[in-house]
């Protein structure tokens, strides 16, 4: 089950009964974590378990808890931006309902390994309808009824009634009928003069039709397949003439594959797959073999095998009245080109009309590339493992470097007893600056560890001078990347000023640290050389973290401002139109134009060049401070140790 389910069982908790419910029920249920990966796979059991001591301690009836759960999950789920495709799944609530299967379908691209339930709609009155809920998991009913409340309300300003018909299990799935109650008058406003033209039209050829889909199914009453298409031909020649329900297994919708039960499910994406193996499949061109060899195969790939060697088709199921068949519109589901191989299939063979030539490619370079940056970042982390540990342990033990971590008026909230959570607030508008070196990775690769230490402790001690002198709280340094914000503990309406002050100043000031590659060791005026980007916005800032907190700011306008900086230029301040709009004309500022950027599109940015009348810092002040800094700091860290 996936953590999106867990996060809307806490959510749902929290909100409700309060963060400190939630942290009881969860150390009875002997969860560590206070938060759930919404794309990680939890096993199913956490959740009965969790349940179970939540009921026990708040004292509540599972059907009133999974019920209200439920009708939260809708608002739930806006937070991880899918609230627009529910609002635009149906024109009503009745199309809503048909369009479910659909959505979970949908879904499957970010959840992989989604077992979703079915749903089916029947005899359908103007005072509403019987819906009928398919699932492999047991317990969810109530859970299913507070969803389909809280969709009503919310998209569909409905007063919906739900009444329990019939629940039985067969096999291993339930099978639940509701009655729903609600307002269903029919609105069809579909132009009349278009209806007559579309009659006007000629009929369309079946050679079109078998051309434009080449997976097509043809099978009448009985299931048995009357014809295929040219690409399915291609590989399986001999399916013409077997049953459909015997030759292909009923994926979805969790139905039985019925003749009759597929034309009431016309509004749903139906998923097949072959029952043997597409590679035996492929070796006897069609014919399914029913030898004890191919028997025993099979059930060792379904008992201890857990790749999937089916060819699988998906798409629509269209009933053709003058022929009195079942059109099955659909293509292959293909994840990457091995299994397209695999099916004895080519890109050629795939539909030019729709999207499946252009997904296949690119997902398997998509994977290729996910790949190859998964075992680069494995690398880089082990790495920087062995002295982390050493500088995070330091840290953990030293009450007296907590305000270097976290601002001091919110260090001092936390050692009230506030929660960390409660500490997070919301600011309308900071300035944020980010930096780097570009040659950073040069610089290690040609010195050694030492040297770089030495250049990011001038470096950053400079910075952390830099943030006092202009009032500006530094939030990280990663690597060579120093993150600082004003606007954000204390607000401050010149915040824009503040950062683009700490901004020339940086730039200036890093012109005091020496390059310490072997080709500049002669060269005395070689320093070092960083790109500067700045992006004013909304961010919401707090405390993350427990062992080590850290106070750290989200938002799009963190994105940006790393943005400005990556695709600005070495010794040059980048700016956003946002920005610039906040600074007043004693700031010298060069418009670039318009900037490709990563992630945001195109944007019209800006180079500020200088202020009127100010005064760079010098030198000898500069560093003769960060010596006296370094000096005063001893003490504290002998301390910590």
């Amino acid at each position: 089950m996936y953590g999106l389910i867990f996060e809307n069982f806490a959510g749902y908790l929290k909100l409700k009964y309060g963060e400190e419910s939630w942290d009881q029920v969860r150390r009875l249920a002997n969860i560590d974590s206070p938060t759930f990966s919404v794309h990680h796979v939890y096993p199913e059991q956490l959740m009965g378990r969790m349940a179970k001591k939540a009921f026990q301690f708040l004292g509540c009836k599972d059907s009133e808890f999974f019920e209200g759960m439920g009708y939260y999950f809708v608002n739930f789920l806006g937070q991880f931006g899918y609230g627009d495709v529910l609002a635009l799944l149906g024109r009503q609530l009745r199309d809503f309902l048909n369009g479910l299967d659909n959505l979970h379908e949908y879904l499957k691209f970010s959840y992989p390994r989604l077992r979703a339930p079915s749903y089916f709609c029947d005899n359908e009155t103007d005072t509403g309808l019987e819906l009928h809920y398919r699932s492999k998991r047991r317990g969810f009913v109530h859970y299913t009824i507070g969803q389909l409340r809280s969709v009503a309300e919310t998209f569909y300003k409905l007063d919906l009634q739900i009444e329990v018909l019939d629940q039985e299990v067969k096999f291993d799935t339930i099978h639940v009928s509701f009655k729903l109650t609600f307002d269903n008058k029919p609105s069809n406003n579909r132009n009349s003069a278009l209806i007559r033209e579309e009659a006007r039209l000629p009929a369309v050829s079946s050679s079109i039709l078998f051309e434009i889909f080449p997976f097509i199914v043809v099978y009448g009453e009985d299931m048995v397949i009357q014809t295929i298409g040219r690409s399915l031909s291609q590989i399986l020649p001999k399916l013409p003439g077997m049953k459909m329900n015997e030759f292909f297994d009923l994926v979805r919708p969790l139905i039985e594959f019925k003749f009759e039960l597929v034309l009431a499910r016309s509004n749903n994406i139906f998923e097949v797959m072959t029952v043997e193996p597409i590679d035996a499949l492929l070796k006897s061109e069609g014919v399914s073999n029913e030898s004890e060899e191919n028997e025993e195969t099979a059930a060792g790939g379904l008992l201890g095998d857990e790749h999937d060697n089916s060819l699988h088709l998906k798409g629509q199921m269209m009933f053709m009245a003058e022929w009195n068949v079942i059109m099955f519109l659909c293509s292959p589901s293909l994840p990457d080109l091995d299994t397209l191989a695999f099916s004895g299939l080519y890109i050629n063979d795939l539909s030019m009309h729709d999207f499946s030539r252009d997904l296949l490619l690119a997902s398997s370079q998509q994977s290729n590339e996910l790949k190859d940056a998964l075992e680069a970042e494995m690398e880089k982390t082990k790495e920087m493992e062995s002295s982390m540990k050493r500088l995070d342990e330091e840290m953990r033990r030293s009450d007296d470097l907590l305000s270097q971590m976290i601002p001091k008026s919110v260090a001092e909230k936390v050692k009230t007893g506030l929660n960390p959570v409660e500490t997070c607030e919301v600011f309308d508008q900071v300035t944020i600056i980010f930096n780097d070196v570009p040659a950073f990775l040069d610089i290690c690769a040609k010195c050694d560890g030492m040297k770089i230490v030495e250049m990011l402790n001038t470096m950053f001690g400079i910075f952390d001078l830099l943030t006092d002198k202009n009032a500006v709280y530094k939030v990280e340094t990663v690597k060579d990347s120093f993150v600082g914000v004003s606007g954000a503990p204390e607000r401050v309406k010149n915040h824009a000023e503040k950062i683009m002050d700490m901004a020339l100043d940086m730039r200036d000031c890093v012109t005091f640290v020496k390059d310490p590659r072997p080709e500049f060791e002669d060269q005395p005026d070689a320093h070092v050389r960083i790109r500067l980007g700045s992006h004013s916005g909304m961010v919401v800032a707090g405390i993350v973290g427990n062992k080590m907190p850290r106070y750290c700011l989200f938002g799009d306008a963190m994105n940006t401002s790393s943005r400005m900086m990556s695709f600005g230029d070495e010794q040059m301040i980048h700016i956003s139109k946002a920005t610039k709009e906040l600074l007043p004309s004693s700031y010298v500022v060069k418009e670039r134009g318009t900037v490709n950027v990563k992630g945001k599109g195109e944007m019209t940015t800006f180079w500020v060049k200088s202020k009127a009348n100010r005064i760079s810092p010098s030198k000898d002040e500069i560093m003769a401070a960060v010596t006296k800094t370094a000096e005063e700091a001893r003490p504290l860290t002998g301390k910590a140790r």
